[in-house]
């Protein structure tokens, strides 16, 4: 174990003399990143050296043997600072990316491309536009300091390839500005399927889609099988999960929304801050839509035999004779049938012409049943008009004749005065 110290301890003092680096010493590179971060290197390694010495001995084992102060966990260094790229030359070799685009891109790839020339060329990376094979390439040259500007760059045609326009494209070059291009296109067989969730995932007039781009923070575009996303990687990640969800079926764009703007709510206030959301976030569940059920034809009895042959037009006239019959009679027969039809036609719209001339009985008897029911609703009528007089009387002495009252007293009051006479 010390040798092999030792020997990278040569190494690290070789590579501290280079000033360039040459192909063959590219194995140095590790090496000389440590030496270009620790402020004491000479003092770091050999502290190393002892640590790694000490502990050659086979000792018990127990946890956290290696959770030892390392040479580079120094509080003042921020590792995920943005460096600026250097000014001199850095790069070696030349790097290429290259992407195709569709046939209906080339004409507006053709006006924007002097403009995305000029901005690359602000980086130090050459581009160019080749329309016979339909392809964009990007790469560097000695000119290029900063080496993750390819990386930018090769993002840069790919979301030009997926129809974004360029002025925004052109925002990926920036360090805090990163891309997620999420392929849509494999998640769903069935396209009618596809197609209804892809636009339920962009809304009525797109306003779904700009509720996302608002509460994300990131620019989205969803075209054909793929859904391009500018933003941060805070950003990107949640446009990522929700796009997925929304293809799977898993979970309606509009929950997220509702959900990321409970937290954008619960952020905002300090006192909430480091305590957990759950309890405060809605908990959505599948519901369970009755489906129509298929309506399933009924299946027959299976039987291994045919069912039998219908009798042909000939067999018929063998079964009545008709075959055999000559020209002559069968002209006639036919004739004959013809005239039997004829005859049963003209007494069926005889028949038909007939009733209309006859009398309608049935008629008049419902005008006697009218006009029965009419003599009952009006006697009806005239009795409780004479019960309400007779309510509104206000003396009880007056002389009441009872036979107005009584419903028939037409005839048999006469009979009596008679009588009495």
């Amino acid at each position: 174990m010390s040798f092999i110290v030792n020997l990278r301890w040569d190494l690290f003092y070789k590579r501290k003399t280079l000033t360039i680096l040459s192909p063959s010493d590219r194995h140095l590179q590790p090496f000389a990143a440590v030496d270009r971060r620790l402020s004491q290197p000479e003092s770091g390694i050999m502290d190393a050296i002892e640590i790694k010495d000490n502990n050659t001995g086979k000792g018990k084992k127990h946890k956290g043997k290696h959770d030892k102060p390392k040479p580079w966990d120094d509080g003042s260094i921020d590792w995920w600072e943005i460096a600026p790229a250097p000014e001199q030359e850095c790069l070696l070799e030349v790097s290429s990316f290259s992407t195709l685009f569709p046939q209906y891109r080339e004409k507006y790839l053709q006006e924007v491309w002097p403009e995305v020339k000029n901005a690359l060329k602000q980086h130090g990376i050459t581009c160019e536009l080749d329309l016979v094979k339909g392809s964009m390439t990007v790469s560097t040259t000695r000119k290029t300091k900063d080496p993750y500007i390819i990386v930018k760059s090769r993002d840069l045609i790919k979301l030009l390839s997926r129809s974004v326009p360029a002025p925004q494209a052109l925002k990926i070059l920036n360090d805090e500005m990163q891309c997620d291009i999420i392929k849509i296109g494999g998640l769903v067989r069935n396209k009618e399927k596809f197609v209804k969730r892809r636009q339920r995932l962009i809304g009525p007039d797109s306003n779904t889609l700009k509720a996302l781009e608002i509460l994300t923070r990131c620019y989205i575009l969803v075209q054909g099988n793929s859904v391009a996303a500018m933003g941060s990687y805070k950003g990107l990640k949640q446009v990522r999960r929700i796009v997925e969800e929304c293809m799977l079926n898993k979970m309606h764009p509009l929950y997220n929304i509702k959900v990321l703007m409970m937290r954008r709510d619960l952020a905002s206030n300090p006192e909430l801050a480091n305590e957990n959301w759950d309890r405060f976030l809605p908990k959505f569940k599948k519901k369970n839509v009755k489906q129509k059920k298929v309506k399933t034809k009924e299946k027959k009895e299976y039987t291994p035999f045919p069912p039998p042959q219908p009798p042909s037009k000939i067999d018929m006239q063998l079964d009545s004779g008709e075959y055999f019959l000559s020209d002559k009679k069968k002209s006639s027969k036919k004739w004959q049938e013809r005239q039997e039809k004829q005859a049963e036609k003209t007494a069926e719209n005889k028949r038909k012409r007939e009733e209309a001339f006859k009398a309608l009985e049935e008629a008049q008897m419902q005008d006697d049943d009218k006009n029965h029911k009419d003599d009952i609703s009006a006697m009806a009528a005239s009795l409780k008009n004479k019960a309400k007089e007779f309510v509104n009387r206000k003396s009880a002495t007056d002389e009441i004749d009872a036979e107005m009252y009584i419903a028939a007293s037409g005839q048999s009051s006469k009979k009596k005065r008679k009588n009495k006479n």
